[in-house]
């Protein structure tokens, strides 16, 4: 008979532990930065009169996303790192990689949703106001919510059911799905099927309407007659372009490190599973501070 586990080791810096405290302090900075900017461009949002517009609550509901994001590792990585606390139950370990799935494509799907305020706002200006209102943008935050947490449900609860008698540490100072399944000795088809088609089906129609959504608001600005117009339209989407590449690109880095960097060293993985989480909600208040002008204005009025 095999053994099964019910507890789950997690992975800090193998090699370095020596150093986790020394490498805590940019980590801890990381997420310090992205907690504080987050919640001041939530404050900014809910006082300022002038950022009352479709386009700024859609960035709240970014930045609670990015919260979310946030607080769904920031226990255990700083808990391996300052404690050698790496033992984690199935339950908690269950919970945190939906959590953290759960906000990563409701982070996608904002950013989708972003890049369709952007499209309306530029193809139909007369309009926006009337289509994109405030009621209208909380449904619709509250629908991508219960829509990300939904689709990751099922897997979650399959990896509650599952018997795990495979030794091994989990590859990263969190838990994920990915990791789970491969300690598992239950049958995981269903959670490996799943998990490719929820990517390529929600994160991949994410992908590909924000490129249609750009593709139609090129074609809309460059028919704009005047030039400082075309430029005024096009600085609207620079930051949402931002944050687009800081969500996709460390994303799409780590995907191909797992699948082709077989022979690369774990620390290489580590490294990429950290950025990918901790970058976005780190860039965003920053991408959005500096090149959106009322959010500016706003922080200087405070």
């Amino acid at each position: 008979d095999n053994t099964t586990f019910s507890m789950f080791l997690l992975t800090g810096f193998p090699g370095l532990e020596w150093a986790h405290h020394w490498i805590s302090l940019p980590i801890f900075v990381g997420y310090l930065v992205a907690l504080v900017g987050n919640a001041i461009i939530l404050h900014l949002v809910r006082t300022e009169p002038s950022l009352h517009q479709p386009m700024y609550y859609f960035l709240a509901i970014l930045a609670v996303t990015d919260l979310g994001l946030c607080m769904s590792t920031l226990p255990s990585v700083l808990g391996v790192l300052w404690f050698d606390a790496r033992v984690v139950g199935l339950v908690p370990c269950v919970l945190q990689q939906h959590f953290l799935h759960s906000f990563s494509f409701m982070e996608s799907a904002v950013l989708f949703a972003m890049a369709l305020d952007r499209l309306v706002a530029i193809r139909f200006p007369l309009r926006y106001a009337s289509v994109l209102t405030g009621p209208r943008v909380a449904l619709a935050g509250a629908v991508l919510g219960m829509r990300s947490a939904a689709i990751t449900a099922a897997p979650s609860l399959h990896l509650l059911k599952f018997d795990y008698c495979h030794p091994g540490a989990l590859s990263h100072a969190y838990c994920l799905h990915q990791d789970m399944i491969r300690l598992a000795c239950s049958d995981t088809r269903f959670n490996r099927l799943y998990g490719l088609c929820i990517i390529m089906l929600a994160m991949g129609s994410d992908v590909l309407f924000i490129l249609l959504s750009y593709t139609i608001i090129l074609r809309t600005v460059l028919a704009i007659a005047s030039a400082g117009e075309r430029l005024k339209a096009l600085n609207t989407c620079v930051s949402h372009i931002l944050a687009v590449l800081c969500f996709y690109v460390p994303v799409l880095g780590l995907s191909i490190v797992h699948r082709f960097g077989h022979r690369t060293s774990p620390l290489v993985h580590i490294l990429m599973g950290t950025v990918s989480v901790l970058f976005p909600p780190l860039m965003n208040p920053v991408i959005y501070s500096i090149k959106t002008q009322q959010i500016r204005r706003a922080i200087l009025k405070v």
